[in-house]
């Protein structure tokens, strides 16, 4: 039992590898060592480890896991794009233990009933779902439909600070817009509606990412023998796939951490599997990882000069994820209503963390809205965006568009910013219609994947369309808040001085709040090539290695197999077969859940 950076000597041989310690690799490493204290488990990630680190447990820090440098995360980059105005799209991700629950906004964020139930998937339907969402939380608040979980190791919590005046303000302004407060959008079925947001926050105000609360405890209390090495900071290279059998798998110790040059380190080990191995590396590193081993489509390998061992053309198809957009504004607030302070260094860090202060616990984020569109909203954005409409989302009404939250700082790199006081709104869509991919380039780890995220390239613009709707919605929120002081210049689209949606500065309160801004054709095309040049990831990779019959571009059944490899399973957000209405850690953590029983049963 222990934590290595390098794996002891006389350890070659376990009955199950874990590759991948994020958010559902921690919860099936630490599940299958409670089922059975003879089977010996090793759990293989390549960041680091998020043990105690006050950047990790202390939620207000968030935005520095994705400044360019830092430790905890991975950047993939896409090509330079004509749907994103030229530039590349970049997406992040976790590369700690803990993965992604180590880094992101820890926003309590269920998907949706119809999200579930249109995988088609016998096991994983909404109903089947919940009982593992359940069996993972402690749920801090009211639950009138026994939708929660109230016994389960991470706990969700209104937190120990919020910026109540923005949140109260937020709301308000959905209502006038149409929109009413409800009590609980994460039930599975409400929609069209806002609630105070919750947050994966212990009542101690630290982090509940799942190395913590799952995989640490299990470490040091003497009572997992059989959890007896985690090894971090080395890269898994490829699964060694025999007689097609997954037997273990190739590894190094990560450059980035760990200086091997002239060692005999430096080269590949193999630590062998008797009895499975289990893929938890996420959207990224699990599709690279089985076309490095052999897996994947015939074409693909080829290009890449790798042997074919199982022809899978499903792996890395249909890279799926949500589109961002952060608008703006200056406000009213005070310094102690946002965390402008933390974000811009105004703040001292070893002062807020030495006073234990209740800011620390807070991801600026205080309301949540899961929207859908009227039916005059959907007509105005033309014939095509209505014939999606009525495929995709019309006999489903509780699939929403989009999100919205406020944002209680600015929201983006501070740096340029004059020093204030702002808040931002956060609009994504929840089910784009473009779609990217993730391949192997070449054999080896080092060799960079082709990778096309496919921001806002579905040919019809429907996603484009999305982003107007969503534009001028959360605007006319802004405009009705209390605390609405005007649009920060740089933030939002430049229109014309002669049109009626040129913003209006207030530095007294509200702007025109009763007047519906009327949007030209004209306005329309700023609009878009706004959201061209700065439309985002949501930083929600999903779906590269779907769950689904191998002739629909599966690569997992529903016991979560790899087509056409025996003892070789997968459980992360690779596997999800469509996108979900919602922030994407529960749905991770309740497939680690899940993974966990069906592989419990199993071996």
């Amino acid at each position: 039992m222990g934590l290595y950076t390098r794996l002891p000597e006389g350890v070659e041989e376990v009955d199950v590898i874990v590759v991948g310690g994020g958010s559902a690799g921690c919860i099936v490493a630490s599940r299958l060592a409670d089922a059975d204290p003879a089977l010996s488990i090793l759990v293989m990630e390549s960041g680091v480890n998020n043990y105690n680190d006050p950047m990790i447990v202390h939620l207000g820090f968030l935005l520095s896991h994705i400044a360019p440098g830092n430790k905890y995360t991975t950047f993939y980059h896409g090509p330079k794009s004509e749907h994103l105005g030229g530039r590349q799209g970049l997406v992040p991700t976790g590369h700690v233990l803990g993965g992604g629950s180590s880094i992101n906004m820890a926003i309590y964020s269920r998907g949706q009933r119809s999200d579930y139930d249109a995988w088609q998937t016998p096991g994983w339907t909404a109903d089947e779902m919940l009982p593992y969402m359940n069996k993972l939380e402690t749920y801090h608040g009211a639950d009138p439909r026994e939708r929660h979980g109230h016994s389960g190791p991470i706990q969700v919590t209104g937190g120990r600070f919020r910026s109540s005046r923005l949140e109260g303000d937020f709301i308000n302004a959905l209502g006038k817009v149409g929109w009413p407060e409800l009590e609980d959008i994460n039930n599975l079925d409400d929609v069209n509606g806002v609630m105070r947001a919750r947050r994966y926050v212990g009542p101690d105000g630290r982090r509940q990412d799942t190395a913590h609360i799952y995989l640490h405890p299990r470490l040091q209390d003497g009572k997992h023998p059989n959890l007896h090495v985690l090894f971090v900071e080395s890269q898994v290279e490829r699964v060694i796939i025999e007689g097609g059998r997954a037997t273990g798998v190739a590894y190094r110790p990560n450059p980035a951490f760990q200086s091997t040059a002239g060692s005999s380190e430096a080269s590949s080990r193999i630590v062998k599997a008797r009895k499975m191995v289990i893929l938890c590396a996420g959207a990224f590193g699990t599709p690279l990882l089985l076309e490095r081993s052999g897996v994947g489509s015939p074409q693909v390998l080829e290009r890449a000069g790798v042997q074919l061992l199982a022809d899978v053309p499903g792996v890395g198809h249909d890279y799926l994820d949500h589109q961002s957009m952060m608008y703006p504004y200056k406000s009213s607030l005070s310094p102690g209503e946002t965390s402008d302070g933390i974000n811009s260094g105004r703040l001292d860090p070893g002062e807020l963390i030495a006073n234990n202060d209740p800011i620390l616990s807070w991801n600026a984020v205080d309301a949540q809205a899961k929207l859908r569109p009227t039916d005059a909203d959907i007509a105005s954005l033309g014939p095509e965006f209505q014939e999606a409409w009525d495929k995709e989302f019309k006999n489903a009404p509780d699939k929403p568009l989009m999100i919205t939250s406020p944002f209680a700082a600015y929201p983006g790199d501070p740096g340029p910013v004059p020093p204030g006081q702002y808040f931002g709104i956060v609009a994504f869509n929840l089910h784009p219609f473009s779609r990217g991919h993730l391949h192997i380039s070449g054999p080896g780890i080092d060799d960079v994947p082709d990778f096309e995220p496919g921001i806002a390239s579905d040919p019809q613009g429907l996603d484009i369309k999305t982003h107007i709707w969503m534009y001028k919605k959360q605007r006319e929120i802004a405009r009705r808040m209390d605390v609405y002081r005007g649009e920060l210049e740089g933030g939002h689209p430049s229109f014309p001085a002669h049109s009626g949606a040129v913003p209006t500065d207030s530095t007294a309160g509200p702007a025109n709040v009763d007047r519906h801004i009327e949007y030209s054709a004209d306005d329309d095309k700023v609009i878009e090539q706004w959201v061209r040049n700065n439309v985002i990831s949501t930083w929600h990779p999903m779906g590269t290695c779907k769950m689904a019959p191998q002739e629909k571009m599966g690569v997992v059944d529903p016991a979560l197999n790899v087509y056409g490899v025996q003892n070789l399973k997968i459980a992360d957000l690779s596997i999800t077969p469509g996108n979900l209405s919602a922030n994407c850690n529960n749905t991770a953590m309740a497939i680690g859940e899940k993974a966990a029983d069906i592989f419990i049963g199993e071996l």
